[in-house]
């Protein structure tokens, strides 16, 4: 998968990826959701992947992802921010995952 950041979402998250030793990391959380078709994409700040993540290119930002929920998503993604909201987007060329995609921070 390919990432591409606008200029609000690259600088929204410089201070968090400054702080060092930590990536971004696409989920896809199902707990609570009934159906793994119904799962809600999550942004996360990691201190390293789990062992059977893959890397996505990012520009200018890589992020890594859960190859089985690979899937659900188109292969290139756009991450936004809406400064008056808020919240990061998540959206390709054709559809919005979510407009309101949270940043967890993770250990």
């Amino acid at each position: 998968m390919h990432f591409t950041f606008t200029s609000n979402a690259a600088e929204r998250l410089r201070e968090p990826l400054a702080e060092g030793g930590k990536s971004l990391k696409l989920l896809y959380d199902t707990e609570g959701c009934g159906c793994v078709m119904n799962g809600v994409p999550t942004l996360a700040l990691v201190r390293e992947p789990d062992p059977n993540d893959k890397l996505g290119e990012g520009a200018p930002y890589p992020v890594w992802y859960e190859p089985n929920y690979e899937v659900f998503f188109e292969p290139e993604l756009k991450i936004d921010y809406n400064a008056s909201r808020n919240a990061f987007v998540l959206k390709s060329d054709s559809q919005i995952y979510t407009a309101n995609l949270r940043l967890l921070k993770l250990s």
